[in-house]
């Protein structure tokens, strides 16, 4: 009797040890497999992609962006517009790893799913000639190559978006870098101390003050308070709690409105605006925009900042002209001004449009999906009707086409130079077009770039003036 406890005890303690066994296997294979497989230090990886053609990556139009070829008994990435994406797809090295899409989806470029990671076939060095998945984007490549263009290599971002799906039609950060993996591993060490951080994505992970840009959500908070119709004496410059706010050349309005007072972009007014809407109001609005809210992107996306825990008059003041510990990523930035173009929602935004397998099956269709609901209807459309008077009479007019309405807003943000006048303030626009049916929104930054009208306005136009006219030709053809 003694003899089968003992028996017992250890078929039980066997059977516990193989139950462990399972869920941790389990846990590996549901939780832990995909960062598992795109380790660098990761053996079976190299196998794998050794006897893999890595899928192809394309942009909307089938414009072949990314792509592998056998070099020796190597898969070589190729990258044909060299440091135009390297942003957006990343690179793929053995001594550095893989970074942005060519990480995040290293598991279908390499055709690798749950079913084969299941029956091992897929860590199996026995099958030569594997092709993986292909990736198309939403990425235009006409208007990302014309983004690159339009920065000459100043450091800043563009962006662009279509309002009603959220699809990124251009992803553009500058300075970049070659993502190939002989530059890649040659040039490492020079770019990681370098001051320029070429390997900063400036449009997904920069933090900027946004300036006057943030005017266009202090708007939409002024209108529902009721406040659009009240009037405003701008004599140049006010003091708040001893801060001393100006205007730009220190102009001085007279008596305005809340539509001349964003044509122009009237500090002063708004900085009265944001001690009048006070604390609630501000963050209920940067609440609503997501500020200080995870953006689910498919590759990276720092947070916005609104980091205000109790506001002084002047941190009310300062916040609502865009400043202030107020920062904001360029992403994010397209995101909000889309949301007003689209009637108040703000849709989730979308870097890959489908997946393909080698045979040209479609496997995953990207959906477009609503991220947050801004404002109402009625709001937008009363700050698209201001925001085109930007442009039309305002510090936007760099920003017109003709036989075109485009709504913009300009931003001159002061930074941690131009604050002791080391350097130009960074220059931004934001805007849309067409107002009566938006199809493409932008957002454009250039770092110590100076007025917003005179330099970012002028890139958002080009971006626009592209896009629209693409459109035009491809409903010709239909």
């Amino acid at each position: 009797m003694a003899e089968n406890k003992r028996i017992i005890r250890v078929m039980v303690g066997l059977c516990s040890l193989f139950l462990a066994l399972v869920v941790y296997l389990t846990f590996i294979q549901l939780f832990k497999s995909k960062s598992l497989i795109a380790n660098t230090y990761n053996r079976r990886q190299v196998k794998i992609e050794e006897n893999t053609a890595r899928g192809n990556i394309y942009d909307r139009n089938g414009v072949l962006l990314a792509y592998s070829e056998k070099n020796g008994e190597q898969q070589e990435r190729i990258y044909p517009f060299g440091p135009l994406y390297s942003h957006v797809i990343g690179y793929n090295s053995k001594v550095y790893g893989k970074s942005l899409i060519e990480a995040a989806y290293n598991r279908e470029l390499l055709g690798i799913n749950e079913y084969s990671q299941v029956f091992g076939m897929a860590s199996s060095s026995n099958y030569p000639g594997r092709k993986g998945d292909n990736i198309y984007l939403t990425i235009d490549h006409e208007l990302q190559a014309l983004g690159g263009e339009l920065l000459q290599g100043r450091k800043g971002a563009v962006v662009a978006m279509d309002p009603k799906t959220g699809e990124v039609l251009a992803l553009v950060s500058s300075p970049s870098f070659n993502p190939g993996a002989k530059e890649l591993e040659k040039n490492w060490q020079v770019m990681v101390e370098s001051q320029d951080a070429p390997f900063l994505s400036r449009a997904t992970q920069g933090l900027y003050p946004p300036g006057s840009t943030f005017k266009i959500l202090i708007t939409a908070a002024a209108i529902e308070k009721g406040l659009e119709n009240e009037i405003y004496n701008d004599k140049g410059s006010i003091v708040i709690d001893e801060r001393e706010i100006r205007n730009s050349a220190g102009k001085a309005y007279g008596e305005i409105d809340l539509k001349k007072a964003l044509a122009v972009s009237s500090n002063v007014v708004y900085a009265q605006l944001g001690v009048t809407l006070g604390e609630g109001s501000l963050k209920d609005i940067a609440q609503r925009a997501k500020f200080g809210k995870e953006i689910d992107f498919d590759i990276p996306v720092s947070a916005s900042r609104f980091p205000h825990d109790s506001m002084s008059k002047t941190d009310l003041a300062e916040s609502a002209i865009g400043q202030g510990k107020v920062l904001v990523t360029p992403l994010h930035m397209a995101m909000i001004t889309s949301g007003i173009a689209n009637g108040g929602v703000m849709m989730k935004p979308l870097l890959v449009k489908k997946l393909e397998d080698p045979d040209g099956k479609t496997d995953k269709d990207a959906k477009s999906a609503e991220f947050s609901k801004i404002m109402s209807k009625d709001v937008s459309e009363k700050i698209k009707v201001m925001m085109q008077e930007v442009v039309v009479s305002g510090t936007g007019h760099n920003a017109a086409i003709q036989g075109i309405n485009v709504a913009g807003k300009t931003g001159t943000a002061e930074n941690e130079l131009s604050v002791k006048k080391k350097a130009k303030e960074h220059s931004w626009f934001v805007g849309f077009a067409p107002v009566e049916d938006p199809k493409i929104a932008v957002a454009v930054i250039v770092e110590y770039g100076g007025s917003g009208s005179d330099t970012a306005a002028i890139i958002a136009r080009n971006i626009i003036k592209k896009y629209l006219l693409e459109q035009k030709t491809s409903e010709n053809k239909n």
